[in-house]
């Protein structure tokens, strides 16, 4: 394919996608340069027959199996419209990483390792419930007020409302990450 004719998109973020009568299109928001402060764009693909969709591997899968939230990479042609969003014919689709399902567990804290930067809830009271969660570095701890705070200051007894990973290690107990831990007063 002539680089002439296209506009690659490197890893793009899907915002909708809507299948229809009329057509089917991925709406994508992307940034053309992260570095430079040029701020984020959206572009809207329109999908065709011929629109090659695949998963990380580089096998082809339906349009059904994107969601919004993946990561993608995407070619299209320069031909755009001057709509907002402007929108243009996709030939190619690439997922580069899944979106994150996230789950909820609230709990009340029985155990911080600051080493490992985990720490262990069980809820209403039960033992069985206990489940271990992995704090990622990114993730936000918050205060019952909503403002930031330290991992160093959970503390067994505090209540927290955890958004974790939708997976879990089979261990005892289980095992998931942290992406946002929310002291509940």
């Amino acid at each position: 394919m002539d680089d002439t004719f296209l506009t690659q998109i490197t890893n793009g973020i899907i915002e909708e996608i809507e299948q229809g009568r009329n057509g089917s299109f991925v709406l994508v928001s992307y940034s053309d340069c992260s570095d430079c402060g040029s701020g984020t764009q959206v572009i809207r693909l329109n999908v065709s027959d011929s629109t090659a969709i695949m998963d990380e591997e580089g096998g082809r899968i339906p349009l059904s199996e994107l969601q919004p939230g993946m990561v993608v990479n995407a070619a299209f042609s320069n031909a755009t419209t001057r709509s907002i969003p402007p929108q243009s014919a996709a030939y190619v689709i690439q997922i580069v990483r899944r979106a994150h399902r996230d789950s909820v567990t609230v709990g009340r804290i029985v155990d911080v390792d600051r080493r490992g930067r985990s720490f262990a809830t069980i809820s209403d009271g039960n033992p069985s419930s206990m489940i271990r969660f992995n704090v990622a570095d990114d993730a936000q701890i918050l205060n019952g007020m909503g403002r930031p705070m330290h991992f160093a200051n959970l503390v067994p007894g505090l209540r927290v409302r955890v958004r974790h990973a939708d997976f879990m290690t089979m261990s005892l107990p289980p095992q998931t990450t942290a992406y946002e831990v929310r002291v509940i007063r």
